[in-house]
């Protein structure tokens, strides 16, 4: 379902993703993970079709990301970090917009929106009658992630997805992503969140400084390496080891 040989990406002298590759099957949660400036989001952006990359070669369900980009948008949902919406739409305006740039049926994406809006607990008022720019940071991210998944993708990439969502919405997601995956669809993952991680996904990709240093069964990964939690071979891998003892060390300059 999603496939990369030797994807890179560059920024003038910058390399912020090198030479990346790996393949995913239909029905996977995947982890994907590494330190901040690892590469991740750019890998995420050039398999949306919204960064081309400076070389190597992917491919969503069988279409080239260079040679067919419209069809691989439209097997692809996908939910940015940023959460950015247009603040001057309803809710209801940006996720009719979103279904009609995706050819569904005005009545068959109302009745759709609504049982998005069921699960996620909002009112179809709301929807109606406030603009975006004055959704919580929570709100809009539920609107982001009913606009991924509108369109019904076989693969859908989510970037730190739980930012601002509340526990209650947070446990429903995690169901969410996890019963998409027993229907077939590929889930792909990135987080800080490494518990969540562990507990959800059925594989994790490591990458930092844009290559890839592990990929495997997250409890197979961490008694491999002695590590304890997913958490514990995370800091080990990418130069986080001692981070503790640091913060307990910067903590007592503050002691008068």
């Amino acid at each position: 379902m999603v496939r990369l040989d030797r994807l890179s990406k560059s920024f003038g002298a910058q390399q912020a993703v090198d030479a990346l590759s790996f393949e995913i099957p239909a029905g996977q949660i995947v982890g994907f993970l590494g330190p901040n400036g690892a590469g991740k989001t750019t890998t995420l952006k050039m398999l949306t079709g919204m960064l081309e990359p400076t070389s190597g070669t992917a491919s969503i369900c069988g279409f080239d990301l260079k040679t067919d980009p419209i069809e691989v948008k439209r097997h692809v949902g996908f939910v940015p970090e940023s959460g950015a919406v247009f603040e001057s739409l309803t809710g209801l305006e940006y996720l009719e917009m979103v279904a009609s740039l995706y050819g569904i049926p005005q009545q068959a994406a109302r009745d759709r929106i609504r049982q998005f809006i069921a699960f996620f607990d909002l009112s179809f008022e709301t929807l109606t009658e406030k603009l975006l720019g004055a959704y919580s940071k929570g709100m809009r991210r539920k609107v982001v992630i009913t606009a991924a998944l509108l369109h019904n993708p076989p693969v859908v990439f989510f970037d730190e997805p739980l930012d601002g969502l509340d526990a209650n919405a947070a446990v429903g997601f995690k169901t969410l992503i996890q019963t998409l995956a027993r229907e077939g669809k590929t889930i792909v993952y990135s987080s800080h969140i490494l518990d969540v991680v562990e507990r959800v996904c059925h594989r994790v990709l490591i990458i930092d400084k844009g290559k890839l240093l592990l990929d495997g069964k997250p409890d197979e990964l961490v008694a491999a390496h002695n590590a304890g939690t997913l958490e514990g071979l995370f800091t080990q891998l990418t130069g986080g080891g001692g981070i503790e003892r640091r913060a307990e060390d910067f903590a007592r300059t503050f002691r008068p």
